[in-house]
């Protein structure tokens, strides 16, 4: 499931090498941390959190097939402000 996410990601930056997804498991549920590049964080997002949610809808699809724990993906701003 994270090569599935990160061969996603990968073809919508601009700095693919800066992809990084960590997982996070619990009892319940799997956590997908996504991280990108600089300046990358929109381009995962898309106009309207279209992208980031068409990349959840096929990971709930994916995984829902697979069966198991419940997952999800949060995208990580590096950005400090």
């Amino acid at each position: 499931m994270k090569e599935f996410i990160e061969t996603m990601v990968k073809q919508l930056v601009d700095k693919p090498d800066e992809v990084e997804v960590k997982t996070v498991e619990s009892d319940q549920s799997i956590i997908f941390e996504l991280t990108v590049g600089d300046g990358d964080y929109g381009k995962v997002i898309g106009k309207r959190g279209r992208n980031i949610s068409a990349i959840r809808t096929l990971l709930f699809a994916v995984n829902a097939k697979e069966g198991g724990k419940r997952a999800r993906l949060e995208v990580i701003d590096t950005i400090e402000k």
